[in-house]
């Protein structure tokens, strides 16, 4: 008769612990965080090198916790519900289905994530009209973001896309935007 110790099965008692690795460390810590983490603040957190946080950074982009993502945007990092989770997840919350974006807010957004931070009058420079609807839509979906003051002549607002509007066009890093054509 084998016991579990010779099938190699180890059973946990209450309050005894496993130490997992980092890239685990990783995904828990980020799992409670109450929003964004800096890469100093994680590795500050887990007490690693951040070379060796960087390890785990890459591995966990290659192999994400299943229906989860984790998301890098301007330096900090997030764990959000996999794009093709999501649907069952907005089910299950009892999220209405996200409603579409006008075509005017879909050109604002595209100016704003290439061109961040960006001002409303260079949106419009770029859009040849005026913005302000779109630019309201986007902020009170909370796709975008004001991130400060241009010093210049009048200190207008500066824009740039949240990690919110990541999840929403379902990448992970603003470096996954495809590349804009040449102009001849």
């Amino acid at each position: 008769m084998s016991t579990d110790a010779q099938k190699g099965l180890v059973l946990l008692r209450p309050r005894e612990s496993v130490e997992l690795g980092l890239e685990a460390q990783v995904v828990a810590v980020l799992f409670v965080a109450a929003g964004p983490v800096s890469r100093a603040d994680l590795a500050r957190s887990l007490d690693v090198a951040p070379e060796l946080l960087d390890c785990a950074l890459r591995e966990l982009a290659r192999n994400p916790p299943l229906g989860l993502s984790l998301v890098e945007h301007r330096q900090e990092l997030s764990l959000t519900t996999a794009p093709g989770v999501a649907g069952a997840v907005e089910r299950f919350l009892g999220t209405p289905t996200p409603v579409r974006l006008s075509r005017a807010a879909l050109e604002t957004l595209a100016i704003i994530a290439y061109q961040q931070p960006v001002t409303r009058g260079e949106v419009e420079a770029v859009r040849g009209v005026n913005s302000d609807s779109a630019v309201a839509t986007l902020l009170g979906r909370g796709l975008i973001a004001e991130v400060g003051r241009k010093e210049t002549v009048g200190r207008p607002t500066l824009l740039a896309t949240t990690p919110e509007c990541l999840q929403y066009l379902g990448l992970t890093s603003l470096a996954e935007l495809p590349p804009l054509p040449d102009r001849a």
